[in-house]
């Protein structure tokens, strides 16, 4: 029997040599493949139909009327946000801000969502 930690001595510089190439790849992955697209438009939603479509290259504010009230949301360059929203909950609200390509935030109550668009995102469609 040998003594626990007697494997290290089998090991060769190849081996170590592929450790590190296997944990880079893994880091690599990470950051590169399970990421969303960037995002480069927006699509807002009221009732189920379009409301509005807008570029992330400038700041602009939309006020989306909605059963329960006005639905607001907040664009500006690469990113955007439901900054205000009549809902009980405000869990629309709470997301923050969305970057990614597919990123969505669904405000129910007021049945209005926003859609961030672009390259790689990560479904095809949204119902509710």
């Amino acid at each position: 029997m040998r003594p626990p930690g007697a494997w290290r001595g089998l090991l060769r510089p190849g081996d170590y040599l592929v450790a590190a190439a296997g944990i880079a790849l893994c880091v690599y992955a990470g950051f590169n493949l399970w990421r969303g697209g960037a995002a480069d438009g927006v699509i807002v939603r009221a009732g189920g139909k379009i409301f509005a479509e807008a570029k992330l290259s400038q700041p602009r504010r939309i006020a989306v009327p909605g059963p329960l009230g006005a639905t607001v949301i907040e664009i500006e360059p690469g990113r955007a946000r439901v900054a205000a929203d009549p809902g009980p909950r405000q869990y629309c609200v709470r997301q923050g801000w969305l970057s990614r390509a597919g990123a969505v935030a669904i405000c129910a109550p007021n049945e209005v969502s926003l859609i961030l668009t672009g390259r790689g995102g990560d479904f095809d469609s949204l119902s509710y």
